[in-house]
Parts: structure tokens; sequence; C-alpha cells
């Protein structure tokens, strides 16, 4: 296969699992956190700052790099690889999570997806192969299934979630007949069936008839409570093979990810460290900060003292980060994503510290932040 999951040690606590995925650029640890580079880059870092936050894997989003730059110009590079100047592992985003979040943008039927661009208003036409052939020029280490996003179950009836689990199952077999790079690209499959178990159970197992390097769970970051999520990762987690990396797609606030390495996920993303710093909400491990409150005004202290990212151990200054967004300087984004990309990354150091000496039950006590109420994300297309 392209890739090789290694495991490497077992909680004894739960069913959390140490790691090492080999790819074509390099292995990366898991549990992993990969931050977003939605069109091959992520917004206000440069690769090398993103590697000294400790990232080992990013997302970049095939919808996103079809529309801009276009996935042939990528190709002409040789890959996003090349392309961002990105020398490791790379995972690509099929789009089909894209049909959810631009819901506004885009007509769904049985063959594929129909979206306006967000760049110029022209029609773009997403099917399996198309996004295939997609994410083949772009030449990813790890490839997604184009599959059917719905809405939360609460929003829409059981038939629409039914709906879209046969449909993905469909697609997942179309994506994989048009997939041109199975030496080199890893093809995951993704278990739809919102919070319908019984739809997750089925789904797990039609997709897991499909022999693929990797499978992932989706929806489950489109408006559920974090207790449905809970429950929906932790019944579908045992269902996926054991000897494959399992990755759970878009979930990223840092309970929710505690919760599910323990259920025994392996891989995740989420735009959250870099949207929200863009927008001046530092992660911490004691919970969350909105610089632009004026409470910061006078503050001298980083926005966490024992913090070792750039932006802490060069000291600045909750009160010089404020100006800056105050004062609406390009800096701030930049120093506030740069923490919270490294906090995540941090707290996957930890957990899977955790995981090889056997000591979960200390992580909580480590990372308040885990048992804490989050603030709600700040709305922006990332």
């Amino acid at each position: 296969m392209s890739i090789r999951l290694e495991i490497l040690a077992h909680s004894n606590e739960n069913h959390a699992r140490l790691g090492r995925v080999h790819t074509p650029h390099g292995a990366f640890d898991t549990p992993a956190f990969m931050p977003v580079a939605t069109a091959a880059a992520m917004k206000g870092l440069t690769p090398e700052q993103v590697r000294g936050t400790g990232t080992q894997i990013i997302l970049n989003n095939t919808l996103h790099c079809m529309v801009r730059p276009g996935a042939q110009r990528i190709a002409e590079f040789g890959s996003s690889h090349n392309f961002m100047r990105w020398q490791a592992p790379i995972l690509t985003d099929s789009g089909g999570f894209q049909a959810f979040s631009m819901a506004d943008l885009s007509t769904l039927d049985d063959d594929g997806v129909t979206f306006k661009s967000f760049v110029d208003g022209a029609r773009v036409r997403m099917t399996p192969e198309v996004s295939m052939q997609a994410q083949n020029l772009i030449g990813a280490d790890i490839i997604m299934a184009f599959d059917d996003c719905p809405p939360a179950a609460a929003e829409v009836p059981i038939e629409r979630v039914r709906q879209a689990m046969l449909r993905s199952v469909r697609w997942l077999q179309r994506c994989r007949d048009a997939h041109a790079r199975i030496d080199t690209q890893a093809l995951f499959g993704i278990v739809q069936g919102g919070t319908f178990l019984d739809l997750r159970k089925e789904s797990a197992q039609r997709t897991c008839e499909i022999d693929l390097p990797g499978y992932a769970i989706g929806g489950v970051a489109v408006g559920e409570s974090p207790e449905r999520i809970a429950e929906t990762v932790r019944f579908t987690t045992p269902l996926l093979p054991v000897d494959r990396p399992r990755y759970l797609m878009g979930v990223g606030y840092p309970r929710d990810i505690a919760m599910a390495v323990a259920a025994g996920v392996d891989m995740f993303d989420c735009v959250l460290p870099t949207r929200n710093g863009r927008n001046a909400l530092a992660f911490t491990r004691e919970g969350t900060l909105r610089l632009r409150n004026a409470r910061f005004t006078d503050d001298h202290t980083p926005i966490e003292a024992d913090c070792d990212c750039h932006t802490c151990a060069s000291g600045f200054s909750r009160s010089y980060l404020r100006h800056l967004f105050q004062a609406r300087e390009m800096l701030g984004p930049t120093l506030v994503s740069l923490h919270n990309v490294r906090l995540y990354q941090r707290l996957m150091v930890d957990i899977r510290g955790k995981i090889g000496c056997n000591a979960w039950s200390s992580l909580e006590a480590a990372w308040p932040c885990l048992s804490a109420v989050p603030l709600e994300p700040i709305g922006e297309i990332e």
C-alpha cells in the first residue's frame, strides 16, 4: 500500500493508541493533528513557521485548489508539496464537505455536486471522477473519497441521512475505480450516517468492504452537540479496521480530540486554530481568551507563560497583541495563529506521551481545557 500504519503502543486505560504513519513524503506520529492549508497555504504562516510548531502533516482542500490556482497548474510543479514548498505529508479533502458548508453555492444530485465558484461565479462540477482526477494532479499522500455530507440529523429527516450514506458508498466505489495513482496516494473511505447509530453501522460495513489504506468518520462536525459527537465517535470507531489509520474529519476542539483519541482515532483536522487566531481568539491549556477584550489593554503577560511557541517565547504581550488587532495590523493574526497551532501540537505531543507511558488519567489535570466549555468559533470562510 502507498502508506503504512505502525502501531507502537496501546493505552491500558482506554482504546487510545500510539503509532506512526509512513507515507511517500515521510512519516508522521499519531495521534496527529493536521492544520488546514485550504488553498495550498496556511493563512498568515510560512511553511517554515508551520514546521516550527511541530506540525508533521497538513491538509489542502481539493475544491479550493481546483478553483484557484487549478489542479493542473499545481501538477506542473510536480505536486502541492513543491508548489507550496512543504516537503512533508499532505492530505487532501475531496470537496464533499464543501457541498454542506457552501450549500448556498451548490446543487446536489445523485451524480455529484455543482458549485458556483466563490471566485467568479462560474459553474464548477464535482463528481467522484473529477475529485479523483484533481486529487491525483494535486499529488497529496492521502486523498479522500468524494462523499455526501448531510446537515446535522436534527435539521434533516433520517431519509436524507440514509440517502447520503448510500450515495457516499456508491461514490466511494466510483472513486476507487477512478483513482489513477494507487501506488503513491492512499485513498480513504468515509463513513457517514449522521448520529443514527444503525446507519453508522451499515455505512461502516459497506465502506470497509472496500479494501482501502485508511478510513474516516465524516459528518460529525456539522452542528451536533458534543454529547452526540462523542456517542457517534465511540460507537463508530471500533467498527473500523484496527490495522488502518482512523481519521475523524473536521472535529477540532481539544476536548473532542481527546475524547476521540480515547476511542481509538488516529488523525484529526480543523480550521479552528488558524481561523480563531485570525480573529483574536487564543487557545490555552486553561481554555480560550478573546484578546480584543478591554481587560487585556495593559496586560504585560504573554498568551501563556509556559508556552514555547515563537509568540510567547519572544515575549509578545497580550496588550501588544490586542493593539495589533485594534490597529488591524496583519502581524496580530499571524502571531496568534502561530501560538494556536503550536498549542494544538503541544497537546498532541502530550497525548502521545500519556499513551506511551500509560498515564492517560493524568491528561485532564495537565490540560484543564479538556473539561472546559470552549468559546464558539468565529464564522469565516477558511
